[in-house]
């Protein structure tokens, strides 16, 4: 029934004609789309399977065009049975190929759990480093809008909680392509984390960003905005929304700083330990449920380093709300952290009203 919605929205939202980015603008699914071809171009081995990828151009056009470039044996439709082939996936990386392997939304990837966890993150580990698995998942994972409790989690505190993984939350168009091709060229299996909501959003880039040989390195935070009263730490779509608290918080006087995590393991503690310790204030900001998540990782992190003594206050962490994601419009809002709770959490943490 899913499919059937995403064909849908398809449908009327997107073209099935490749459209060509405006100079120095790249939409969010064009970075994707773009780092995928390059990387296929570049690698004969490189290829890509999943539900609809091929003569449909993908549920989200992320793979339009590819189909018809490629061919059928590098871009390959494959049934409705995530663990058939993501399974097959992972076999194609265990003999030398590097599959981009797509779930139509990270929700479908609970069906294929047992090869992401047991079969691609610990093979490297239990073959004594003699066999590599040079596999990228991806699609679109966390909430996107009115598709209900089953269709909303956000996956990043599950599969970056795995020794073995790569876990990866893109914001803008630069992370999507700079981090999408460092992930397709490492030697080990990466979760790629997209957010269905951000695909069609456009982000200005570089020169740089549009070049073939433009990659990011894995496990490297980004300064989106620099402050000195208060530290954000945010991922994928809470980037945005932290930034709009943040402008928010700059016409009271309160100067935040707002990083991009970008990747979530490995983790980069280092640029929040240098934030925190010039701020001495720190704001966790993540869309998924609270108990074991990104932001109570960085909270132990910071108690385990000195940087805990350069704190002036609590950390505050602003998540998801402990429950399962509703259907209606307004308790969905609810159920997701809005500019005003990272506004009302750096208030509280800075002791002003």
């Amino acid at each position: 029934m899913l499919s059937t919605v995403v064909r849908n929205l398809a449908r009327r939202s997107f073209s099935t004609t490749p459209q060509v980015a405006a100079a120095k603008n790249l939409t969010v699914r064009d970075a994707l789309n773009s780092a995928i071809d390059e990387e296929m171009e570049r690698d004969e081995r490189v290829f890509i399977l999943g539900e609809e990828v091929a003569q449909y151009d993908g549920a989200y056009k992320v793979s339009r065009g590819l189909w018809k470039k490629y061919g059928d044996k590098r871009v390959i439709d494959t049934p409705i049975t995530e663990m058939g082939f993501a399974g097959i996936a992972v076999g194609a990386a265990f003999a030398g190929l590097r599959p981009i392997c797509e779930f139509m939304t990270f929700n479908f990837s609970m069906q294929a759990i047992d090869q992401v966890i047991n079969s691609a993150a610990k093979t490297f580990y239990m073959s004594a480093g003699t066999v590599n698995v040079p596999i990228v998942f991806r699609g679109p994972n966390g909430a996107a809008s009115g598709v209900a409790a089953q269709h909303s989690q956000c996956f990043g505190a599950w599969y970056s909680h795995c020794p073995g993984l790569k876990v990866i939350s893109p914001y803008d168009s630069e992370d999507a392509k700079g981090l999408l091709k460092a992930a397709i060229r490492d030697p080990d299996p990466v979760v790629f984390l997209e957010n269905e909501l951000l695909y069609g959003v456009a982000y200005p880039v570089s020169d740089q960003v549009l070049d073939k040989d433009f990659v990011l390195p894995i496990g490297k935070a980004k300064i989106m905005r620099p402050g000195k009263h208060v530290t954000i730490v945010a991922h994928s779509k809470a980037v945005e929304t932290s930034l709009e608290a943040a402008n928010e918080l700059a016409g009271k006087g309160i100067e935040a700083e707002v990083i991009n995590l970008r990747s979530l393991r490995p983790l980069d503690s280092e640029t929040i330990f240098k934030s925190v310790q010039k701020t001495h204030h720190l704001v966790t900001v993540e869309q998924g449920w609270p108990q074991s998540g990104i932001g109570s990782e960085i909270c132990a992190r910071i108690m385990e380093h000195e940087t805990f003594f350069h704190l002036d206050a609590p950390v505050w962490r602003v998540t998801g709300v402990d429950a399962p994601m509703p259907y209606a419009k307004t308790l969905e809002a609810a159920a997701l952290p809005q500019g005003k709770d990272i506004v009302h959490a750096v208030k509280q943490v800075l002791g002003v009203k």
